[in-house]
C-alpha cells in the first residue's frame, strides 16, 4: 500500500523526495518540511495512531477490522481494493457438521463473522501462506485477503463467500483531530480531493 499511498499523497500536494525514500531511514520528512512520515508494518499503524506517536495514518481496513482499536476514520483512500473472504478447496463447502476449522491471520474477523452466523469454528491463528492450510488438511477454510484470486486458484482453493471490502483508509487519532483541527482538516480536504470526492466515515 506504500507506493499508492505516496502517489496519492503526492496528488494531493504532500510529497518525499526519491532520496528520503531510497535511505533507510524509517522517519523523514516530506518537501515541504510540513509533515514527517514514519514507515511501519501494517498492523503497528493503528497502535502508532490509537497511541498519539502519529497523528494520522493510513492503513487498511482488514487492519483495522483485526485491531478494533478506537480511531476516526474520516477518509476511505480507495487504494488497494480487496475482498476479505472465505475459501474453501474448489467443490467444498465452507460449512459442514460439527466444529468447522479456520486458518486465517484475521482471527477476530473470522471469529465474529461465524459466530454471527452460529458456526462453531476453531480458529488457527497463521502469520502466512494460509492458502497451504486446506491443501495439507489443516483447515477445512480459510479467511483472508484476497486481491485477484490467482493464489487462491493457483492452489485449488475458491472464494465460497465475501465477508467485506477492505481499502486504504485514512486513521486519525481522537485527539489530534480536536488538538490539531487545522492541520488535519487542511491534510483530510487536500486528500478528499485527490481521491475524487472521498467518502467520510466513522
Amino acid at each position: 500500500m506504500q507506493q499508492d499511498a505516496l502517489a496519492l499523497l503526492g496528488r494531493a500536494g504532500v510529497r518525499v523526495s526519491a532520496e528520503a525514500l531510497a535511505s533507510r531511514r524509517l522517519a523523514v520528512e516530506d518537501e515541504s518540511g510540513a509533515y514527517r512520515f514514519v514507515f511501519v508494518k501494517p498492523a503497528d499503524v493503528p497502535v502508532y495512531v490509537e497511541h498519539g506517536i502519529a497523528d494520522c495514518g493510513v492503513v487498511g481496513r482488514d487492519v483495522l477490522l483485526e485491531a478494533e482499536a478506537d480511531l476516526l476514520q474520516p477518509l476511505d483512500l480507495r487504494i488497494n481494493r480487496c475482498l476479505i473472504a472465505v475459501a474453501a478447496r474448489e467443490g467444498d463447502r465452507a460449512e459442514r457438521a460439527g466444529v468447522l476449522h479456520v486458518a486465517t491471520k484475521y482471527p477476530r474477523v473470522a471469529s465474529a463473522h461465524f459466530g454471527a452466523k452460529g458456526v462453531p469454528v476453531e480458529i488457527i491463528e497463521l502469520s502466512g501462506s494460509v492458502e497451504l492450510a486446506p491443501v495439507l488438511g489443516l483447515s477445512d477454510c480459510i479467511v483472508d485477503l484476497v486481491e485477484t484470486g490467482r493464489t487462491l486458484a493457483e492452489n485449488g482453493l475458491a472464494v465460497v463467500e465475501t465477508i467485506t471490502e477492505s481499502t486504504g483508509r485514512l486513521v486519525v487519532n481522537r485527539a489530534s483531530y480536536q488538538l490539531k483541527a487545522e492541520a488535519v482538516g487542511r491534510l483530510i480536504s487536500d486528500l478528499t480531493r485527490a481521491v475524487g470526492g472521498g467518502g467520510a466515515e466513522g
